[in-house]
């Protein structure tokens, strides 16, 4: 099954969301045990081990997979412009589900619908995937994934700012104020501890595709998408993809596109994103979310860095230096502050989704 990016920060948002206390574990029931009273007794008996497998298997997808595709993305943007490289990922991952989803659910769209659709992939696909793409030209994609992670943190902002907002207990505030001071270390002062700071105009455009994955995601349990989930998914990676296409026009992207000067590993990063990123990692995601409990799924939040972190070394030669060290520990402490906190008032459930993504 085919996804996007933007299902990671959904995810995020989602647990965020639904609060990640002990006593809240929304994710903690397994699959209801109608659906494994069917069958013989024999298979009954050897779905536990073959569930705890797949598990296994499924948290090790979201972590290496959702963790890989920021190196992808930097791949991709070698020789695709980034606009474009965003693009048609999200366009082909829409037009694949789309008419499937479609068929399968048997459900036609609302004007309202496809309102929300495009507000959700303006958000997360076009500022949200659309700013790390343009920012990886120049921002390492362990940087990156650090970066972007701050996501949690523009949850809470974005949810105590809302209407009705809650306002975050103690530790959470503690949390905000770690992050941040983790990413102003990032950015400068330059030469600290003899290495070099982010180039502070993509650190810049990561922090507002971060706050617009918030937006979008906090937004897309309010904005009216479609009862299934994963037809709102299709019309919101079509309708961003088409606004990150149609804005790579007037950027002028389109001139700087030339296909025989793309690469072949560009092609295949492209190809990456769309299979892996937004397809197996994505699925694999919805599994967990089944089978496993909230604060567990939650630690592809701060493992996903650490990934990207440790391929942009081992595969493109990304430097670690001191200072990304210490950004790193002071960045991911701040998010498992933020995500682990009990929630002062629990939002309900809500089963609609938007898409992340993982970039």
């Amino acid at each position: 099954m085919l996804y996007q990016y933007g299902a990671r920060q959904w995810g995020l948002a989602h647990l965020f969301m639904e609060g990640i206390s002990g006593e809240n574990n929304l994710m903690s029931a397994p699959a209801p045990d109608s659906q494994n009273s069917v069958g013989t007794p024999n298979q009954a008996a050897h779905t536990p081990a073959t569930v705890t497998t797949l598990v296994l298997v499924a948290f090790a997808a979201v972590y290496l997979v959702w963790g890989s595709t920021y190196l992808a993305i930097r791949i991709g943007v070698e020789s695709f412009p980034p606009l474009i490289l965003a693009g048609l990922r999200h366009v082909t991952v829409g037009l694949l589900l789309y008419p499937i989803l479609r068929r399968t659910t048997g459900i036609k769209p609302t004007a309202a619908n496809w309102r929300a659709a495009v507000v959700t992939g303006a958000l997360l696909l076009f500022a949200g995937n659309g700013g790390v793409s343009w920012a990886e030209r120049t921002v390492p994609s362990g940087i990156t994934a650090l970066l972007v992670a701050t996501v949690s943190l523009w949850l809470v902002i974005m949810d105590w700012l809302r209407p009705g907002g809650v306002k975050p207990v103690p530790r959470v505030v503690m949390g905000l104020l770690m992050g941040f001071a983790g990413m102003a270390l990032l950015v400068g002062p330059a030469h600290l501890g003899g290495s070099e700071r982010v180039d502070p105009r993509g650190a810049a455009v990561l922090v507002i595709a971060s706050l617009a994955w918030a937006c979008g995601s906090l937004y897309s349990k309010h904005g009216g998408m479609p009862s299934s989930a994963m037809l709102g998914v299709a019309m919101q990676s079509f309708a961003g993809g088409v606004i990150l296409l149609i804005v790579a026009l007037f950027a002028g992207e389109f001139r700087e596109l030339h296909l025989g000067a793309i690469s072949l590993r560009s092609w295949l990063a492209l190809g990456y994103l769309i299979v892996f990123g937004s397809g197996i990692g994505f699925s694999a995601y919805l599994y967990i979310l089944q089978k496993s409990t909230a604060a567990r799924v939650a630690t592809y939040a701060f493992v996903n860095p650490i990934v990207a972190l440790f391929l942009g070394w081992l595969i493109a030669g990304e430097s670690i230096t001191l200072r990304t060290v210490v950004a790193a520990a002071v960045i991911l402490t701040a998010v498992i502050l933020v995500i682990t906190a009990p929630h002062r008032k629990p939002a309900p459930i809500v089963a609609t989704v938007p898409a992340a993504e993982e970039a």
